[in-house]
């Protein structure tokens, strides 16, 4: 009885999906990689001509290869474990090494392919962050000074304390709005990941505290900034992503943004962007190289600077700006990256030229990755010097 009583709850709560935070809880449960398949979403264009990262020459091949023959040992792990093996056994669907643009190392396995489409999860937020940085440089917004209720005056009729919030405090995940992370169905982490209607969600957030305080991760901050531009650029935010990234950059394939109903059509800012691991890398080739794409200066190179640097003076993390996770300084090696659930990663070595981009269904080798993506790069730069 208990049993045909839960299956009936489940298939009401299958049915309600479209409607119901409620319903996508008990249906989905937590987020999957597979994700994109359940929301609606809007497309995002690519166009010609498409980029591609070089192959390299026979030399660098000689070079380089032994590196990938099996897997710099981490502590204790590793050792003599084949790259192949390696990721298959961490889940691992995509995973790409780029020196100096060009593509040393392209694997997909556990049932993913060159073309499949991989979902962003946070890694998102760092697209969130360039977009804002477009939007200033197009003059549609004034500066990460403006406080918030500039765009959404509507907020100070619920309290007049988001005045004192300002574009950067979203951006620097300090602007003191209460978030509770844990918990289904009904904690902040679910319901700005599952409610149908993020715009009402997102303009029903509270301030806990003064702003620029306190460092805390609250996905209300890619929620507001993405109200900020589609009211500021007046078009859809996947749109204002086909335009200034998606297209200028070469995809070799359209894009996605995943939104949180058909009805509402707001785009799920905090995760929502799908695409080939290939494209992401693309994304970060644009940061590699302080905004300049191919001779072009598509995002200003102050923008980049600004938004990666180790530097406490104006937010309270010393390994987060905006809405990109940075090396401490307690890091000797020099890194950014844009990092979401299950191990999505787009890490970005500027002094050595490399970006490494791993996809994963889960994360089982959690919290090692940075050792052995640094470790790697320090490899890759040793051989060079070998040259």
């Amino acid at each position: 009885m208990i049993i045909a009583f839960l299956a009936l709850v489940y298939l009401v709560a299958t049915l309600l999906t479209p409607y119901s935070q409620l319903a996508r809880a008990i249906a989905w449960m937590d987020s999957d990689v597979g994700d994109y398949r359940r929301f609606p979403l809007r497309v995002v264009n690519n166009a010609l001509p498409v980029f591609h990262f070089q192959k390299p020459p026979a030399a660098a091949v000689e070079r380089y290869a032994p590196l990938f023959a099996t897997v710099p040992p981490i502590g204790d792990a590793n050792e003599g474990l084949a790259w192949p093996d390696f990721l298959e056994r961490t889940d691992t669907t995509s995973f790409l090494v780029i020196k100096d643009d060009m593509l040393l190392y392209e694997w997909y396995g556990n049932g993913y392919e060159r073309n499949s489409t991989v979902t962003s999860f946070s890694t998102a937020k760092s697209f969130v962050s360039a977009l804002i940085g477009f939007a200033i440089a197009d003059g549609f917004i004034g500066s990460v000074e403006d406080p918030i209720t500039d765009y959404l005056p509507e907020l100070l009729d619920k309290d007049s304390r988001f005045a004192q919030i300002t574009i950067r405090h979203l951006l620097t995940m300090s602007s003191g709005i209460q978030y509770e992370e844990h918990g289904l169905p009904w904690s902040d982490d679910a319901t700005t990941y599952y409610a149908p209607d993020l715009r009402a969600v997102t303009l029903s957030c509270e301030i806990a505290e003064p702003s620029g305080q306190t460092f805390l991760y609250n996905n209300f901050h890619p929620l507001l900034l993405g109200l900020i531009l589609e009211r500021a650029t007046g078009q859809p935010v996947s749109a204002y992503l086909e335009e200034k990234i998606w297209r200028p950059l070469g995809m070799e394939a359209a894009g996605s943004w995943s939104l949180d109903s058909v009805a509402s059509g707001f785009e799920k800012m905090e995760s929502g962007i799908n695409g080939r691991a290939i494209d992401f890398a693309k994304f970060a080739r644009l940061f590699l190289y302080q905004g300049n794409w191919n001779g072009h200066q598509l995002l200003p190179a102050s923008w980049v600077e600004e938004s990666t640097r180790r530097d406490m003076t104006t937010d309270p993390a010393d390994d987060y700006q905006y809405l990109w996770w940075v090396g401490p300084a307690s890091e000797e090696t020099y890194h950014f990256s844009a990092r979401g659930k299950h191990g999505q990663h787009l890490f970005i070595f500027p002094e050595q030229q490399v970006i490494i981009v791993r996809f994963g269904k889960s994360d089982p080798y959690y919290p090692r990755w940075v050792e052995l993506y640094t470790t790697l790069t320090h490899q890759l730069e040793a051989a060079e010097g070998d040259k």
